[in-house]
């Protein structure tokens, strides 16, 4: 049987605040909506920013500078993991994505008043 241990030889003088050499395979996943570089979609007072994928595209959902979420461009249809229904626009997904963020918040205040 073949010994497996990896040696921790020198491992102790690398530095912790080196940039991973990821090569060309890898695009930054958090660009901001404002970046030159970022793929953005304007409707109705949010903003859909291309995140990753081939299919489904990945992008990530803005309501001003707040990310909400992530909702999914299939070939027929848009998606968000919060509901598991399909969308004819991403209009629709997106808003799901609010509600869902909206009424989660107001559930928790309301188990803050009955719990003072």
């Amino acid at each position: 049987m073949t010994n497996c241990r990896i040696p921790l030889q020198g491992t102790a003088n690398m530095s912790f605040h080196q940039e991973a050499d990821w090569g060309e395979c890898c695009e930054p996943m958090l660009l901001s909506p404002n970046h030159q570089n970022t793929e953005v979609i304007e409707i109705s007072g949010y903003k859909l920013v291309y995140c990753f994928g081939a299919c489904p595209r990945i992008y990530r959902i803005y309501q001003s500078e707040q990310m909400l979420g992530l909702v999914f461009e299939h070939l027929t249809y848009w998606s968000n993991e919060i509901d598991n229904q399909q969308y004819a626009k991403p209009l629709n997904a997106v808003v799901a994505v609010d509600d869902f963020f909206k009424a989660a918040s107001m559930a928790k205040k309301t188990n803050e008043n009955i719990a003072a």
